[in-house]
């Protein structure tokens, strides 16, 4: 990746974090005048009660930070970069990726939204029901695989540690499904305490942006970098004590975010490694519910997700 790239890269992660911060001076209070206040469940620890009334979909903050900026960074390339994203230089399967991993994550985030909503303005702390969720993950992740699929940029070939290139065929749209909706719910399990999900996610995002950019993928070193500036300027508001939560609709978006570009690189099987934080919120999760139902009522951890324990 040549000198100019480069800048625009970094230059890309800058602005975002600018704009996320600014952009949280006046979403944050619009958040207040909405009444869009978190309501905390009496089941978690008893200092979580301090953040009632505390807004939430913050996550709007980073959304609409990342997406302009990308957005800017993309017509700045064309305008200065001597490979053009709007001619062919920019391949068809970078564009492709990009495109459909960006519609990805902002439609997991629309999920999380609806979610945040029925929570906030139905006043029904559990949200939207699971199954109506999954499903809708369901039909997004396949329409992100198809499209894929389609335009010929989806490899059944993962390299793995150890053994090298292996081709899974037909079985790797299984295991894509199970690990893009896996991945995904586990960022929102992720978000539970202040500044955790999003400082995980900006060393994540900056761990792809850096491994895109030894790739030569600029496209998904750009994604990266406008995702991981968003988290770094929403820590300004969400460092404890946050002034806003992300709430699903924030961390839903992201695990779209971080899949989008696992995959737009050609490397799913890095989300296990750049991703460990997440899936050990997830396991935790799962060997608790395990546990109680197998003990009738014993419990491995204080309270999981397990960052909950810690606390």
């Amino acid at each position: 990746m040549d000198m100019t790239t480069l800048i625009l890269v970094s230059g890309t992660a800058l602005v975002s974090f600018f704009l996320s911060a600014l952009l949280g001076k006046v979403m944050i209070p619009l958040l207040h005048r909405l009444k869009f206040g978190q309501t905390i469940r009496d089941v978690g620890p008893a200092w979580h009660k301090n953040k009632q009334g505390t807004p939430t979909m913050g996550g709007l903050i980073f959304i609409l930070a990342s997406c302009v900026t990308l957005m800017a960074a993309v017509v700045v390339a064309q305008l200065f970069l001597p490979v053009k994203p709007f001619s062919d230089a920019w391949s068809y399967e970078a564009k492709t990726k990009l495109v459909a991993g960006a519609l990805l994550a902002l439609c997991c985030g629309g999920i999380g939204f609806l979610d945040d909503y029925i929570k906030v303005v139905k006043k029904r702390n559990l949200g939207l029901m699971a199954r109506y969720k999954i499903v809708a993950q369901v039909l997004i992740t396949g329409a992100y695989l198809s499209s894929l699929y389609l335009n010929g940029t989806l490899s059944t070939i993962v390299t793995l540690p150890l053994l090298g290139a292996v081709d899974f065929g037909w079985f790797f749209y299984v295991l894509s499904f199970l690990l893009i909706i896996g991945m995904v719910n586990a960022v929102n399990l992720t978000d539970g305490i202040d500044g955790l999900a999003s400082s995980v996610t900006f060393v994540v995002m900056m761990g792809f942006m850096f491994i895109a950019s030894l790739l030569g993928n600029t496209t998904m070193a750009l994604f990266a970098a406008a995702v991981a500036g968003g988290c770094a300027g929403f820590l300004a508001w969400n460092f404890y004590p946050a002034k806003t939560f992300m709430g699903d609709t924030g961390s839903m978006f992201l695990g779209g975010a971080v899949v989008a570009v696992a995959y737009g690189i050609g490397r799913p099987e890095l989300l296990l490694f750049m991703g460990v934080i997440y899936l050990i919120e997830a396991f935790s999760v799962m060997l608790q519910v395990t546990y109680f139902k197998l003990t009738h009522g014993k419990r491995i951890f204080k309270m999981s997700p397990i960052h909950h324990h810690f606390e």
